[in-house]
């Protein structure tokens, strides 16, 4: 398993997307997923979204697994070790890498403005310094990869070089 994390602008979905085709362009048996996408719903205030992400991502996984698929790449911003660690175990992940990603607070407050254009705009804008140093603490990443003003096929060959996934650039 590869997870790629990173705060608000970090460009996870994109690399995730991007090197989903990378890989499928070497004929590589993958699956990728972005694990927010797994826990949109307004659920009733007894439930926890990131419990219903977890169990979605477990029943995701066993369907992937039945068709042979033995490497996956996640998107989310890890923010603990304890959610990496259920992560893995829901995964039943026997190798994991973290790679996080990361640009200046400013190109990615920026890339979230220009994203996320409804009224909660702000309230991610601001996130965005905030779930980094978050992530500076939590140093779950094995390796760090830049993604700032470099092309995205750049960025995602970079971090699946790095995971040992591809070998060449």
């Amino acid at each position: 398993m590869l997870i790629i994390t990173g705060s608000m602008g970090a460009g996870k979905t994109s690399v995730l997307a991007e090197a989903l085709d990378l890989l499928s362009l070497r004929h590589i048996v993958h699956a990728a997923i972005d694990l927010d996408a797994l826990r949109l719903a307004h659920l009733p205030s007894s439930a926890s979204s990131d419990s219903v992400m977890y169990r979605n991502l477990e029943s995701v996984c066993r369907n992937y697994a039945a068709l042979g698929v033995t490497r996956l790449l996640l998107a989310r911003a890890m923010e603990d070790r304890a959610e990496l660690e259920l992560c893995r175990t829901v995964v039943s992940a026997v190798n994991t890498t973290v790679c996080r990603l990361t640009a200046g607070i400013d190109t990615m407050q920026q890339r979230v403005k220009t994203r996320e254009s409804g009224v909660l705009q702000q309230e991610y804008v601001d996130r965005v310094a905030t779930l980094d140093a978050i992530l500076d603490r939590a140093r779950l990443e094995d390796f760090l990869v830049i993604n700032e003003n470099c092309p995205i096929n750049d960025v995602a060959k970079e971090m699946l070089i790095k995971a040992g996934w591809i070998s060449d650039w």
